[in-house]
């Protein structure tokens, strides 16, 4: 059949539904409205001859010749975009849109202080920046990269280091500490109020120590169970209990007496923040420009390899918060 411009647009429109399998988010990353996706959907669908979506109240999901479709051009849309990156080395200032999918704590440390800095400085990049703690197959929902800690890093990624390894810490108010006591060992958080973690996978986290290679994991006990950091710290400084978090989302708090560590000689380091993003693609200039970012801010070496968990560190299960 024949083959004008339009069908290029439409068919973006097209893969854009079925990656995403609804129309209200790929109107969303578009910029159009839902109805004009709709639109769009049907005038394809009529050229074509073949129903591609089937469209319920809830779901929008490829038909078998839809998936089909999909699956032949997933990758020509790649070579597509690939190529129109590779014309950043031709311009006086790349350009070029990225999309990423990180961690509430990952959004916090990493790309908050770089972010709105490289924006300026590269006008002609624009970057998405989903904040998710849910894992997340970041090829299948179109986003050209992820940031996760280094033993969550999906198989079959290549994976750069973004930060140096991090600690975690268990912090309380000290007013909390004053009138419940400071636990010595772990098991004595079974006695105290703490704020409970869900993880991404749905399930709570119990708290990990480690000393001198032996092992503890807490199913600790709290009243409140939180997935993200920011409420779960008010909640602290509030005087509710001990929260279990990296050291570095609440070190304005400790230098300034509002929070205290405890349980310090059993609380480990564990792999830092990576980069992660499929090989099949090459990576995009405005991908490689934040990561340089993120690197220089806190003066981390590049790394090509996902790192093994420190010593004594059973760092895969720690919480994404």
């Amino acid at each position: 059949m024949a083959f004008n411009k339009s069908d290029l647009s439409d068919l973006n429109v097209f893969m854009t539904i079925a990656r995403n399998r609804s129309f209200r988010r790929s109107a969303a990353e578009l910029g159009l409205t839902a109805s004009a996706l709709s639109h769009t959907m049907k005038g394809l669908e009529t050229r074509l001859g073949v129903r591609l979506l089937n469209r319920t109240s809830r779901s929008v999901v490829p038909t078998a010749a839809g998936m089909a479709l999909f699956e032949e051009l997933d990758q020509s849309f790649k070579q597509i975009g690939d190529a129109l990156d590779g014309l950043n080395r031709f311009r006086e200032s790349p350009a070029g849109r990225v999309r990423l999918s990180v961690p509430r704590d990952a959004a916090r440390l990493l790309i908050d202080p770089v972010l709105p800095r490289l924006l300026l400085e590269y006008p002609g990049l624009e970057v998405e920046v989903d904040v998710n703690d849910a894992v997340i197959d970041v090829v299948a929902s179109g986003f050209d990269a992820g940031i996760r800690y280094g033993g969550t890093v999906p198989e079959e990624m290549i994976a750069q280091r973004l930060t140096p390894d991090l600690r975690w810490v268990v912090v309380g108010s000290p007013g909390y500490l004053q009138a419940r006591g400071r636990p010595r060992i772990p098991e004595d958080l079974m006695q105290h109020s703490c704020i409970r973690i869900r993880l991404g996978t749905g399930h709570i986290y119990h708290w990990e120590f480690d000393k001198d290679g032996e092992d503890r994991a807490l199913d600790v006990p709290g009243a409140m169970v939180t997935n993200e950091t920011e409420g779960s710290v008010e909640a602290v400084l509030a005087g509710l209990g001990l929260f279990y978090c990296l050291e570095a989302r609440v070190a304005d708090n400790l230098a300034q007496g509002r929070l205290e560590t405890v349980l310090d000689d059993w609380c480990s380091p564990g792999p830092g923040f990576f980069l992660y993003y499929s090989g099949r693609r090459q990576v995009p200039t405005g991908l490689r420009l934040l990561a340089e970012a993120i690197r220089r801010h806190w003066g981390t070496r590049e790394t090509g390899m996902v790192a093994e968990p420190a010593p004594g560190s059973r760092q895969p299960s720690k919480p994404e918060v």
